[in-house]
């Protein structure tokens, strides 16, 4: 029992942690910045990673995103861009995910098994090691879905370029410079935000993540 309850004040505290993170990078997003620059991309992909609920992953930073767009601003192309959040997520999940849902100790499997606690431990430590190929992997992929997905919907939708296969290509040539910004601020946000998450971890214990515990 006492392992039980520390074990949901160590998710507790983790998921805290968590969502400060996600609401001080969101809040950024109101500060004056360049085009594309923003921690949009980053906050999907380490909500996704960090977040090991599946529906509150997607939910919660849907919701800080409309706040802020609320204070922004709305425009034709937020459907695609909100599509293209959700899909950052999903990558977060499936990409970067692995090293934080094996993240921390094993003090209750290790009294209940010591194999199940050494194999609890390779686990970990071999997540732990492929951390970082994993985040820029993400990054890099959240950057490009989201360079193809909202290029296309200026095409589609604002009436900017030709309805052809040359107009399309046009705008997303003109895109390449907005490319950048955008791969510039997913690594910027994503390093400060896993960053952050991960000096907390290490320098706080109880914030690692709990063995054989499901949040």
């Amino acid at each position: 029992m006492k392992i039980e309850n520390s074990q949901k004040k160590s998710l507790v505290l983790r998921m805290i942690l968590i969502f400060t993170l996600i609401l001080l990078a969101a809040a950024l997003r109101l500060a004056p910045h360049p085009w594309n620059f923003t921690p949009i991309g980053a906050i999907a992909i380490f909500a996704g990673a960090t977040v090991r609920d599946r529906r509150l992953s997607f939910l919660f930073p849907l919701l800080v995103m409309f706040a802020t767009d609320a204070i922004i601003g709305f425009n034709k192309l937020s459907p695609m861009v909100y599509a293209s959040f959700l899909l950052s997520v999903g990558i977060g999940r499936v990409v970067a995910g692995a090293r934080f849902s094996l993240s921390g100790g094993t003090e209750g499997a290790s009294e209940r098994s010591q194999r199940a606690s050494a194999s609890q431990q390779e686990s970990a430590s071999n997540a732990k090691r492929h951390a970082v190929p994993r985040i820029a992997a993400a990054t890099l992929l959240a950057s490009l879905q989201f360079f193809l997905i909202t290029n296309f919907g200026v095409w589609a939708f604002l009436n900017t370029y030709p309805r052809t296969a040359a107009g399309l290509a046009a705008c997303y040539v003109a895109g390449i410079p907005l490319f950048w910004n955008t791969l510039a601020g997913d690594v910027t946000y994503a390093t400060l935000l896993f960053g952050s998450f991960i000096f907390a971890e290490r320098l706080v214990p109880r914030l690692r993540q709990p063995a054989a515990t499901t949040v």
